[in-house]
Formats: structure tokens, C-alpha cells, sequence
């Protein structure tokens, strides 16, 4: 019986025929190249609007700190399939982003916050951007105010440089990026490190990219990605002055634990004086003129700084 000699002996002629790939060639990053994260407390209210923005998006996780609202029931209802990582209490926006980006296996994560309004034009050009810097540990866009105007939000590494000049108008290095929209390269980013839960509530993000920066790595801001983000308002719980006060305090806290960790203790003292006294002194014409969120806010300020400050576990030597 006659048998198939084709596992035996291949058409070579065929294989000839199929050119060969070139040696650098990669596969364009696509949208299953991504896992989009988003951290939420209390933002029932952003859910419509930012889930619509990601319903190109095959991969999204929802990590909730505890919220009293409706967040997760609006999320899932704007965007059936999302995976969601319920915390039960807040466990502030570093360690929930770890525990999402510990389950991510995509080749990036984009950090986003909840009151980002991503495009398909968003998309479209940060794929590509993905591609031009395939080194880069971290990608940003340009953020865009309520106003249309572009947001600032990026810069040198405070420790090193005072940054100087107009906005970019191309692609650059830089030492700084918000963490509001953050496209990681998660193979890079494995090796440097994700958040430090130290920082509860910012500076979470300027201590990342300070390691990144040290670690020699890139963090490249893309300005043509652009993406509307909508400051401070992706919380909005029952108690809104309650939440100006946590604002204040966490902020006033950070400030310690970042220049103590990247400055010395002594630094940090310093500054806790020197910050003290000007919040004291701008609270008396707060109390004159009072304006309940911005009081809140400042009263909240003073107490995180009075306080003790949780310190960092790699503080540097510079007392």
C-alpha cells in the first residue's frame, strides 16, 4: 500500500518560497496586549462615562476600595465582562493597583483613573506608540483639562533637576509622568518594582517613576496621546467634606514619607516645620472667609502633619 512521504521529505521548494522575517520583526501590540486597570472609591458617578471609553478594551479590572456607592453595579452595567477585585475597605490607590497588576499577564497594563475619558482615537495612537518605544518602562499621554488645554503633568525628577521650558510638542524622555494614565511595560516593570504601599494616597506615583529613572530605565511622554482627565473628581462619596479633610491629610502624609524616603529624616522634619507653619498661617483668613471644602481640606493637612508619618522601608542617607 502506497504511503504519504510528506512528514518524511517537506516540499523544500515551498519553504523557499516564504520569504524570511527579518530579524527585529515583532508583532504590532494590539488591544489584547493590554489590561486596562482602573483603581475606584466611591466613583459610581464616572462609571457610565468611562466605562463607554473602554468597550474596545478586551481586558479591564475594576479594583474597588471598599466603596459605599454604586461603583461596581455601574460598572458591570456599562461594561458587561469586567473583572472586578472587590478589597472591602481602602486599601489606598498603590497597593490596590499591585494587587490587579500581580494578576496581569498581558504584555502591558494601562493605569487608569476613574475620571479619565478614553477615545478610540486614544487608542489608536497609543498602540503605535507602544511600538516606536518598545524599551520604555512607562508611556504617557498628554492629559487634557475640563478646558481643552493640555496638563502639565510631567517633568524631571524633582531630587535631580528643576524642570524649565515650554511643553513638549514630540515625544521625550522625561523623569516624571502622572499617575492618572500610565501605559507600564510590564516585562520592564517586573524587574524595577510597581507601587510602594508606604504611600497611601499620593506621591505614590512620583516615587515609582523616581525608581524607574534611577533604574536607567525610560519613561516617554507621548504628546500626540491625549486623553481627557477630569481632576479630582473621581470621588464623590456621602460625605464630601469628609473626603476634603482625607484629601489634605494623605497629601500632608505623602509629602513626609516621599521626602523622607528620597531626602533623609531630616529633610523631612524640615519641611514638616516649614509646611505646618504656612498652613497654619493660611488658616486664619480661612476661618475668616470660611469656605467649608477648601477648610476641610486644609484642617485635614494640618492634622497629617502633626502626625506621625509611616516611613518608607529604603529610606536614603542624607541627614
Amino acid at each position: 500500500m502506497a504511503t504519504s512521504r510528506t512528514a518524511d521529505y517537506p516540499d523544500t521548494a515551498l519553504l523557499q518560497r516564504v520569504p524570511e522575517l527579518p530579524a527585529d520583526f515583532t508583532i504590532p501590540t494590539s488591544m489584547s496586549d493590554l489590561t486596562v486597570v482602573v483603581v475606584t472609591y466611591n466613583s459610581g458617578h464616572c462609571m457610565p462615562a468611562l466605562m463607554a471609553g473602554l468597550q474596545q478594551a478586551p481586558n479591564v479590572i475594576l479594583v474597588d476600595n471598599g466603596s459605599e456607592d454604586d461603583t461596581i453595579a455601574a460598572a458591570e452595567q456599562a461594561r458587561p465582562g469586567v473583572a472586578v477585585i472587590r478589597n472591602g475597605r481602602n486599601l489606598g490607590f498603590g497597593a490596590a493597583n499591585n494587587r490587579a497588576l500581580a494578576t496581569v499577564s498581558t504584555r502591558y497594563a494601562l493605569l487608569m483613573n476613574p475620571d479619565c475619558l478614553p477615545t478610540p482615537e486614544f487608542f489608536t495612537a497609543l498602540l503605535p506608540a507602544a511600538d516606536q518605544f518598545p524599551d520604555a518602562a512607562i508611556i504617557a499621554p498628554h492629559l487634557i483639562r475640563r478646558n481643552g488645554t493640555p496638563e502639565i503633568s510631567y517633568r524631571w525628577p524633582a531630587t535631580k533637576w528643576e524642570s524649565r521650558g515650554p511643553q513638549a510638542d514630540g515625544p521625550c524622555c522625561v523623569g516624571f509622568v502622572c499617575g492618572a494614565v500610565m501605559l507600564l511595560n510590564m516585562d520592564v516593570m517586573r524587574c524595577v518594582g510597581f507601587f510602594d504601599e508606604t504611600f497611601f494616597l499620593y506621591y505614590e506615583d512620583e516615587d515609582l517613576c523616581e525608581r524607574v529613572f534611577n533604574a536607567g530605565k525610560q519613561i516617554v511622554l507621548v504628546p500626540n496621546v491625549q486623553v481627557a482627565h477630569l481632576s479630582r473628581g473621581s470621588v464623590r462619596g456621602p460625605a464630601p467634606l469628609k473626603s476634603e479633610y482625607t484629601r489634605g491629610y494623605h497629601h500632608a502624609q505623602s509629602k513626609l514619607v516621599f521626602q523622607s524616603k528620597h531626602y533623609g529624616l531630616s529633610n523631612a522634619n524640615r519641611l514638616r516645620r516649614k509646611t505646618l507653619l504656612l498652613a497654619v498661617l493660611t488658616l486664619i483668613p480661612r476661618l475668616l472667609v470660611p469656605q467649608p471644602r477648601y477648610l476641610a481640606r486644609l484642617v485635614g493637612r494640618i492634622v497629617g502633619l502633626c502626625r506621625a508619618y509611616p516611613l518608607a522601608s529604603n529610606i536614603m542617607k542624607k541627614d
